[in-house]
């Protein structure tokens, strides 16, 4: 009995049988829109860190005036809290539906190659915060997760687009992972935004690559989920 591309299985042509791939498009639209919500958030942010610039800081000195000493806030600096604090909850969603999106398409990536992952998987949460194994783990997941579901095709570019900005945001000390709270983060805006703002910019591009990134390796694994629905594809079409 011939399969859907008229090749049966020949020793020329043996059928690799897997299980049915996890259905991901879901998993990808809700991924897509929280990278854009968040990009949305690092918007907002930029737009405040420029208002407090043009503002200008007050004549009573930034709010952390030190030795455990805040005046009060004005009511621009009391609305990039709150800007700050809604885009830690978008980072928040962001990080989840990203991660649950990238857990399937491994999972599928794993059935089509038939071979044990390069990461074990919980690298798919500590790839993310164990220092230095956080500047190529998370890339090497997505990479990873390409070559299974389309070997032999050049990887997207948004892969490397992405990761590149996402290093730059997270490594210039001013993206995701900056240690100054957000008065100090306030008075940097005040005396040095261009710094916050490169970052900003790096964090939202990251983002819209990720987007890309993701419809890339999602339209992947579904054009091989439309090869046999069945679970069988010739080793030869995979190869």
């Amino acid at each position: 009995m011939n399969n859907h591309d008229g090749i049966g299985p020949s020793p020329q042509h043996p059928v690799q049988h897997i299980p049915a791939l996890r259905p991901v498009r879901g998993a990808a639209r809700c991924a897509v829109g929280a990278l854009l919500l968040a990009a949305l958030a690092w918007v907002a942010r930029a737009v405040w860190e420029i208002r407090l610039a043009m503002a200008g800081e007050p004549a009573s000195g930034p709010p952390d005036q030190g030795e455990g000493v805040h005046r009060p806030l004005t009511a621009l600096e009391d609305s990039y809290h709150q800007v700050t604090t809604l885009g830690g909850v978008a980072a928040l969603v962001c990080a989840f539906a990203f991660l649950s999106w990238l857990w399937r398409v491994r999972d599928n990536g794993t059935d089509l190659s038939g071979a044990a992952p390069r990461y074990a998987g919980y690298w798919v949460y500590l790839g993310w915060i164990v220092p230095f194994m956080n500047l190529w783990v998370p890339r090497g997941l997505v990479a990873d997760v390409w070559q299974a579901t389309a070997p032999g095709r050049r990887a997207p570019l948004s892969l490397n687009v992405w990761w590149g900005l996402w290093l730059v945001g997270l490594l210039s000390g001013v993206g995701l992972l900056y240690t100054d709270s957000k008065d100090e983060v306030i008075e940097r805006a005040y005396t040095e935004p261009w710094p916050l703002l490169a970052s900003d910019a790096a964090i939202v591009g990251a983002a819209v690559a990720a987007v890309f990134l993701v419809r890339a390796v999602t339209a992947a694994q579904s054009e091989r989920a439309r090869q046999d629905p069945d679970g069988r594809i010739p080793v030869a079409a995979t190869s």
